[in-house]
């Protein structure tokens, strides 16, 4: 007998922005440049490895005028001027020995503007850093690892291009499952034995992938120019000793001259590793990273974060799994592969949190050892969280 005698619609995923080859990335490669006033935008912000060696940064950045957003009609537009931002407002609070404590009016209220339009926080996230952050050097071949480029730095350099290109090239790898979550969750509402088990064998082929492409993170990538050089300007501005009320956004009306305390980028971000979470049934006991991860949503584009609450409305996989393990024993085989690659994705990033960040040496209380960049003790809940999805093997 089917699980759910309610018949399940099949997901369209064109409704969450999840596209059947690229997943999360974007349907059309990122723009690449704006035009018109925004121009300037563009000019500081792809100079930024430049500027950021020059004694008058943040003046230059000072004396911009505030532009109107009106003419960005379009979100490949928006989304690329919500990159532009985010890079100008990271490096002008942390480019310098001294801490920004207030963000001026030229980058904060267009940036907070765009943010309201996107459905995001007008802060570094996860989704400019890394899904609008790519080209192709070649148009005609995929989305992979030799073929990508980033679009936008700050300081520049193997180490920087690296560690977000291994996160973009994870994005195209996840693509093939997240396509198969439709099918994955129908199959199982119904018991649909066959169909589930390719499903899960789609899902567990990709997953592998993934952590394939984790696990190049150390050729191009060293922990002691990751840490001293990229990751200084990625953190936010909540539970940052360096910031410790937040940050000021100039200009900006909705926040009435009040501090804003927002979380740094962060892979957390990423809608992946979630969507799969809520497809398996794996589920993490309340800690304080769980109540964090349930707070990342807020820093994802919202469609996304639909798509992972549908899955959750909706998934009865591992009931599935769990009734019919017996006499089909394959499911269960593959529904195990499924939940060890998350688990050795999270053991992964667990050992590069501990080489790239905790055995580092602090050198100010802006780029802290023991605090994420999300703002979070995380050696402690990365090992539960790793720990608890292996708990999931049926």
């Amino acid at each position: 007998m089917p699980l759910s005698t309610q018949e399940t619609e099949l997901m369209n995923l064109a409704d969450y922005d999840v596209h059947s080859e690229r997943g999360f990335l974007p349907a059309e490669d990122p723009l690449t440049h704006l035009s018109g006033v925004y121009a300037l935008w563009d000019e500081l912000a792809y100079d930024l490895p430049k500027r950021l060696m020059t004694d008058n940064f943040r003046q230059v950045l000072e004396q911009m005028p505030v532009l109107d957003i009106d003419g960005l009609t379009h979100e490949r537009e928006q989304r690329r001027a919500m990159m532009a931002l985010s890079y100008l407002g990271h490096a002008y609070v942390w480019g310098e020995p001294d801490t920004a404590q207030t963000l001026p009016a030229s980058i904060g209220v267009p940036w907070y503007q765009l943010s309201q339009k996107l459905g995001r926080l007008p802060v570094l996230s996860y989704a400019s850093y890394a899904l609008d952050n790519w080209r192709r050097i070649d148009p005609n071949r995929p989305i992979e690892l030799g073929n990508i480029a980033l679009l936008q730095n700050f300081l520049g350099g193997q180490d920087e291009e690296w560690f977000i290109l291994i996160h973009v090239d994870i994005e195209a790898r996840a693509a093939a499952a997240l396509n198969a979550i439709p099918s994955a969750i129908q199959a199982a509402n119904q018991s649909d034995i066959p169909t589930l088990t390719a499903s899960l064998k789609t899902i567990s082929a990709a997953l592998e992938g993934m952590f394939n492409s984790l696990s190049r993170m150390p050729e191009r990538c060293d922990p002691y120019i990751y840490y001293h050089r990229v990751r200084p300007y990625i953190h936010g501005w909540k539970n940052n000793p360096a910031l410790p009320n937040g940050l000021t956004y100039e200009g900006v009306e909705a926040y009435g001259g009040a501090p804003q305390l927002f979380r740094g980028e962060t892979g957390a971000q990423s809608s992946i590793i979630p969507s799969f979470d809520a497809l398996l049934g794996v589920y993490h006991k309340e800690d304080p990273l769980k109540e964090y991860l349930m707070e990342m949503r807020d820093y994802m584009p919202p469609k996304h974060r639909a798509f992972m609450e549908a899955i959750e409305a909706q998934s009865q996989v591992r009931a599935c799994v769990n009734a019919h393990h017996e006499s089909h024993p394959e499911l269960r085989e593959i529904y195990n592969d499924c939940v060890r690659w998350i688990e050795m994705f999270r053991s992964k990033h667990l050992e590069y949190a501990a080489s790239y960040i905790y055995k580092q040496h602090a050198m100010s209380d802006a780029n802290p050892t023991k605090v994420g960049t999300g703002g979070t003790p995380f050696m402690k809940y990365l090992k539960k969280h790793r720990d608890e999805s292996g708990d999931h093997k049926l």
